[in-house]
């Protein structure tokens, strides 16, 4: 039996969420689940446990106690960690990944080793003055601030505390530091479960993916005139190029 309807569950990044650009208007045939990670958004008062390991076994039991199916797993740049840590996690859950500029080793980590390393009152006066200031962050990251791309890095910087975003900042550093990482995606790959690399053409070319990472993906697929934060920039070609990605294997599957 055909499904008609893909389930996608989509993973934010450093920053959340990835609801700011209503995600569901460009996907209309797509069911959508974007739960906040912990220390995020309605999440942001549990402190406690913030590694990506904490976040992924959050999401497994999103999975398996909210959802009840394999779904496929979006992951954006941090969130691309914690899509594959989910995939090894509950290999059953996760009928494919896209991964959006994830990180898979180190010399990816180049914002986030930044972040880690500062002072506590260095970082936190670092991000205020980004939340008092969403347009200078956005040219400062290649983006031209538009009045919508204005609103959208206001939504986007106040969905977190920056304590938050540094306790997230040290883990990637110890997750994609860790040996056994690598060894998480090679195990996501060796079950045949489906990856799709997503990058922005602007900032593609410096993306740390291993060869026998890119030569084991079902597909690459490059969004035009685009850096890392894709979405925010052409939401509507980022959506589409994830809907191909669903349609692709909906016709492979045959389900």
């Amino acid at each position: 039996m055909k499904e008609s309807r893909p389930r996608l569950l989509l993973v934010h990044g450093l920053l959340g969420s990835l609801t700011y650009f209503e995600p569901q208007r460009y996907l209309p045939g797509v069911d959508l689940v974007a739960p906040d990670l912990i220390g995020y958004g309605q999440r942001r008062g549990e402190d406690t446990h913030i590694t990506l390991h904490d976040q992924a076994a959050m999401l497994a039991h999103c999975l398996h106690d909210e959802i009840g199916s394999p779904t496929w797993v979006l992951g954006h740049s941090v969130g691309g960690i914690v899509a594959m840590l989910l995939a090894d996690l509950v290999p059953d859950l996760v009928r494919g990944v896209i991964n959006v500029e994830g990180n898979f080793t180190l010399k990816d980590a180049f914002w986030t080793g930044r972040i880690a390393a500062l002072p506590e009152a260095e970082w936190a006066a670092e991000y205020g003055a980004m939340e008092a200031n969403p347009a200078a962050w956005l040219e400062r990251s290649g983006i031209e601030a538009s009045d919508e791309r204005i609103i959208w890095a206001r939504e986007i910087l106040a969905h977190q505390p920056y304590t938050t975003v540094q306790t997230m900042a040290q883990s990637v550093l110890d997750t994609t530091g860790d040996p056994d990482y690598l060894g998480c995606v090679g195990r996501v790959l060796a079950r045949a479960t489906p990856l799709y690399l997503v990058g922005g053409e602007q900032s593609s070319a410096g993306w740390d993916v291993p060869d026998w990472v890119l030569s084991q993906a079902r597909r690459v697929r490059v969004q035009p005139k685009t850096g890392h934060m894709m979405m925010l920039e052409d939401p509507g070609n980022f959506c589409r190029i994830v809907e191909s990605i669903l349609y692709e294997e909906n016709c492979r599957s045959g389900t």
